[in-house]
């Protein structure tokens, strides 16, 4: 199975503490994902994160491609990172790591992702094509929400 690596930084002029405020509410993803995802949180979200939280959303990372995605919160560090992974989803494999760093002018937000994708050697002819543009717009159109918010 292939791994692939994505990161991501941000910096933001808040506190590290506004910042892990805003990231560990599961109903905050809503807010930062591309319209066109149709995101939409089914369950889980309810209560502050935890290790071991359930979250199930529906996505539509593709057009006509519309899937269920669920995530357990394996590991939480408030208000310096979390860990969540893919229970069931688009991906073969997905583990995301939150980092929140404090910085001169507040903080800066790091990603850090490893993942598979489906379908073999078809999965694998499609990540450049699909895959990874899709995984970096979705990024970059959480820092775009992100500067909205909060500069």
């Amino acid at each position: 199975m292939k791994i692939y690596e994505f990161r991501a930084k941000q910096q933001l002029p808040i506190t590290q503490q506004e910042a892990w405020d805003f990231l560990s509410s599961p109903n905050n993803l809503q807010k930062i994902m591309p319209s066109n995802m149709g995101f939409q949180i089914i369950s889980g979200a309810d209560q502050k994160m935890y290790a071991g939280q359930i979250i199930k959303y529906k996505v539509t990372p593709l057009p006509g491609f519309k899937t269920q995605w669920v995530t357990e919160i394996t590991q939480v560090s408030e208000p310096d990172y979390f860990v969540d992974i893919q229970l069931d989803g688009p991906y073969k494999l997905w583990h995301h790591t939150h980092l929140i760093h404090p910085a001169d002018e507040g903080v800066v937000i790091e990603d850090i992702v490893h993942y598979s994708v489906p379908f073999g050697i078809l999965g694998r002819i499609l990540h450049p094509l699909l895959i990874r543009p899709k995984l970096e717009e979705i990024f970059a159109n959480r820092v775009e929400k992100m500067n909205q918010l909060f500069k």
